[in-house]
């Protein structure tokens, strides 16, 4: 499959046809609207055409797995195209030779042009918006977190791109700013946002200065840059505009225009999504995916070929025990480390005696069993017994683990089996597993289960948090993230959808040789 291609779009009624016909060829896609001379001026007057065409897209692809950019440059330029990518097919949805020809000699493409379409109909013209909102400036300038790349994104950079006559300036939020933002975790860090807006922006339109800078506030350099002649808003950040002007006067500087545009509704109507096309609602899609490809997924000699063994990890009151539940649901034998944990505890086995020696016959009730309340109260308060403790318990609780795993392993039993364990990243589990799945949930929120399941006082219950991996560092460290903060129900599908992931992978593996 050729990984790139440029589609000449003459006939916006056929769109959808012409994109599901191509879409096998190619992963990424660039959109060159064959707008004839006369026409090509103001460029923001096909700002309304190329916004339908983004929103249309998400119907006329049969799959999610084509990225398409609606080209600008050529647009301001009819003789400037230059992308950074190699193109390696040219289709047309109708029959311009010529167009075709100097595209495949300016962009060096050596196979053949594929015509669509035998005939020549362009009623692109149709689509030109007549407008005030035509003009352009010198400097524009936007901000926004820019998390995953998506169509609403797309609308929003085309849109300021078509209005820059020379710079554009756009401000990426930080970390300082996203916190109160849907599944934070998963945001991408910034310089990784900030390249993937840089190279967007080049390949729509080489030809201006752009400049992408990290901000703190949401203001960035709107207080203190003098050369800026418009800000681009969505609806719903119309007040932050009128804001940045108010600055901008107290700071002797002058007001930019605001230019707003509506923000892109989403079809989709599942779970805890926005009504909006957003970056909260790809993170929250991204549930129950591999967000990075497991290390240990083709069996490694330090691990048995079956069961496949699954690491299931979390905070306190994050979900862990219904997940598993659910999991055993599909068919998978649960290892609750909580439980073995008790059992290896019990009076007369060796890490019971060792406990008592380090921690004192005070934490044992009348009937010898150590209280682990009494226990739980000395060492959240105290990161050096609670250390100590671990380096008791782990290890034998490691010990205990594999040798379950093991008589699985022999007996046949299990396809899969999930280790649910909320200290597996703490003890650094992750190589005796093949692959991680994670469970989180706001701290906020933790606080308060943790209050009602446990009986604990906040401060009680911050403690425990306080001793855990924080969520940023465990989705670090997991293919697979979940999230019970919303119904049941959603985290049952988010279930689901890793299961069958699952099922469809080991069965890859396992499918017998053609040869």
């Amino acid at each position: 499959m050729a990984s790139t291609g440029i589609l000449v779009v003459s006939n916006v009624k056929i769109l959808g046809k012409s994109l599901r016909s191509i879409e096998k060829y190619v992963n990424s896609l660039y959109i060159h609207l064959n707008i004839p001379d006369s026409l090509s001026q103001p460029v923001p007057a096909w700002g309304r055409l190329i916004s339908q065409l983004y929103i249309d897209s998400q119907s006329y692809f049969n799959s999610n797995n084509v990225d398409m950019k609606i080209l600008v440059g050529p647009l301001k330029n009819s003789n400037h195209l230059q992308t950074p990518k190699q193109i390696d097919m040219i289709f047309s949805d109708a029959h311009f030779p010529d167009i075709c020809n100097n595209l495949r000699k300016n962009l060096n493409i050596s196979s053949d042009s594929i015509y669509l379409e035998e005939g020549t109909i362009n009623n692109i013209s149709e689509y030109r918006c007549e407008t005030d909102a035509n003009k352009t400036y010198d400097t524009v300038v936007l901000g926004g977190t820019f998390d995953r790349i998506h169509i609403g994104h797309k609308i929003f950079l085309t849109q300021a791109v078509l209005r820059a006559c020379r710079r554009l300036v756009v401000g990426v939020t930080t970390s300082k700013m996203t916190k109160s933002k849907v599944l934070p975790e998963l945001i991408l860090p910034v310089e990784q946002r900030i390249q993937e807006v840089k190279e967007f922006l080049i390949e729509i339109d080489s030809t201006l200065q752009y400049d992408i800078v990290p901000i703190d506030d949401p203001y960035g350099p709107t207080q203190t840059d003098p050369n800026m002649d418009m800000i681009m808003v969505s609806a719903e950040t119309l007040r932050g505009g009128q804001k940045v002007n108010e600055i901008r006067l107290k700071n002797g500087l002058k007001p930019v225009e605001i230019y707003s545009i509506d923000v892109v509704e989403s079809s989709v109507e599942d779970g805890p999504k926005e009504h909006k096309i957003s970056s909260s609602n790809t993170r929250i899609d991204l549930l129950g995916t591999r967000i990075r490809a497991p290390q240990n997924f083709q069996h490694s000699s330090a691990l048995p070929a079956e069961p496949y063994i699954i690491g299931l990890t979390g905070g306190i009151a994050s979900g862990k025990s219904k997940m598993a539940e659910q999991l055993q649901k599909f068919g998978a034998v649960i290892l609750d480390c909580d439980k073995i944990a008790h059992e290896i505890y019990e009076p007369g086995k060796d890490c019971y005696k060792r406990i008592i020696e380090y921690f004192g016959s005070d934490i044992v009730d009348s009937d010898a069993v150590i209280n682990r309340s009494k226990l739980g109260a000395i060492v959240f308060s105290d990161p050096i017994k609670l250390e100590a403790l671990n380096n008791i318990v782990w290890p034998e609780l490691l010990l205990e683990v594999k040798r379950r795993i093991s008589d699985l392993c022999e007996r046949h039993q299990c396809q899969v089996v999930v280790v649910e364990a909320a200290i597996l990243l703490k003890a650094g589990w992750e190589s005796d597993c093949h692959e991680v799945w994670s469970m989180i949930i706001p701290p906020e929120e933790a606080v308060k289960r943790i209050m009602q399941r446990n009986q604990l006082s906040q401060a009680e219950a911050l403690k425990r948090i306080a001793n855990q991996i924080d969520n940023s560092e465990v989705v670090s460290r997991s293919n697979i993230v979940f999230s019970s903060q919303w119904d049941e129900s959603f985290t049952c599908k988010q279930a689901e959808k890793a299961w069958n992931l699952l099922m469809n992978d080991i069965n890859k593996i396992n499918k017998p040789s053609m040869l």
